[in-house]
């Protein structure tokens, strides 16, 4: 089967579907990526790439067949032109690519405007479009990009059920996405449940000595991911800040990632008097972040209080999973809901200080037993729920019925 991904984001931004994409290829299937030109998360074009410059290349034996955009800078007004610019040039762009493809996925971390060329696409080439909600909008445009303009979000939601109304399926990574979906006007039985996995080398790995001489010594919590606004960092730098003020001078944090929230980070830990507690290492490739989990006594995950976060499942749970390692949650509904049915570690309110910083020293103080029996029920929990072969096994199935069904018809 010859699949047209459409992502905003691809290699080398650090998305999973960079990992599916490779995964479809492993499975037989040829792979094609309409994207853009990467500049997430730091809002600058990567090195190598240029506005004016013809982008396509080659990756793993993936052809990526890149749209110009506006980099993403700062501020919202940026950050819409970077979403608006990416729909107009990957639709042109879009056009002009040979009709040989079966069928169209495409993955949608925000913007929903990914998918204004995959409809175009799709009309034009007369093949299904499979929409995968990673982010509901336009909910998501006020909850994390802090715009609040009601008649930009008026627009965005016509936009939003105008996608949907085009897609052939729309596929949710959280079942607390289902409800919302339908009140944008989607039968329930165009809606499939289909979650995220993570990559093959997130595996529990032992703590490799030379690189735990280089991290801080004591009790080790580690968070990976983007520092943005809707991970609500401040919590964990304020639950850190009353660890310290209570004694616990053996727990330590680690923050491996980048994004806007960093220099508020840095501000942070210095007025508090914070650089021994709290320690930001950079980014990395996501294939170096085992090393660092190895090396960690917890993994943890935060997010903003708001309605539609309480709805998603953070993509690095199944990472955390996965690396079977005690995972503190601060965060409601979904994500929270997994770790304890999981009994894979502790979850606390969204933003709730008080009841991170206890979950913390209750952690804190198990016995390695107990820690490792945490840790082993996340990677049972990973292996049932979200395995990556058995996961590509049932995209490929609903790509499968999905084309047969459109045919006949």
């Amino acid at each position: 089967m010859k699949i047209l991904v459409i992502s905003q984001y691809f290699w080398p931004e650090n998305f999973k579907i960079n990992d599916l994409c490779l995964g479809l290829r492993e499975k037989g299937h040829d792979v094609e990526v309409l994207t853009g030109i990467p500049n997430y998360p730091s809002g600058q074009f990567a090195e190598g790439y240029d506005f004016f410059r013809n982008n396509d290349e080659v990756w793993n034996g993936i052809k990526i067949h890149r749209a110009r955009l506006v980099a993403r800078g700062s501020g919202a007004l940026k950050l819409i032109l970077n979403y608006l610019s990416f729909a107009f040039f990957a639709s042109a762009k879009g056009r002009k690519l040979p009709k040989e493809f079966d069928c169209i996925l495409v993955y949608e971390p925000s913007p929903i405007t990914v998918g204004i060329p995959a409809v175009f696409i799709g009309r034009k080439q007369k093949i299904p479009i499979l929409f995968w909600v990673q982010d509901l909008w336009p909910e998501s445009l006020s909850a994390a990009g802090n715009i609040h303009n009601k008649t930009l979000l008026k627009t965005f939601d016509v936009i939003t059920k105008w996608i949907y109304k085009n897609s052939t399926k729309v596929l949710v990574q959280s079942e607390g996405f289902r409800s919302y979906i339908q009140a944008q006007g989607v039968a329930n039985e165009k809606i499939i449940f289909y979650p995220n996995s993570t990559e093959n080398f997130y595996v529990p790995t032992a703590a490799d000595p030379v690189l735990k001489s280089k991290l801080p010594d004591g009790f080790l919590i580690t968070f990976a991911g983007n520092f943005g606004e809707s991970q609500s960092l401040h919590t964990i730098l304020h639950a850190a800040l009353e660890l310290k003020n209570q004694g616990f001078d053996e727990i330590k944090f680690v923050f491996l990632g980048d994004g806007r929230m960093k220099t508020t980070m840095v501000d942070f830990i210095n007025n508090n008097g914070l650089e021994d507690t709290v320690h930001l290492l950079g980014a990395y490739p996501a294939e170096e972040m085992p090393k660092y989990f190895g090396c960690s006594d917890v993994l943890i995950s935060s997010l903003k209080k708001d309605r539609i976060f309480s709805l998603t499942i953070p993509s690095k749970i199944q990472s955390y999973l996965a690396s079977g390692k005690p995972i503190l949650a601060s965060m409601d509904g979904e994500g929270a809901r997994i770790i304890e049915e999981a009994q894979a570690g502790l979850s606390s309110p969204a933003e709730d200080v008080k009841s991170l910083t206890s979950n913390i020293i209750e952690l804190y103080k198990l016995s390695d037993i107990e820690r490792r029996q945490m840790a082993n029920n996340a990677r049972c929990y990973f292996e049932q729920h979200f395995e990556r072969n058995t996961l590509l096994d049932k995209l490929i199935e609903i790509f499968h019925r999905e084309v047969a069904k459109f045919n006949k018809n």
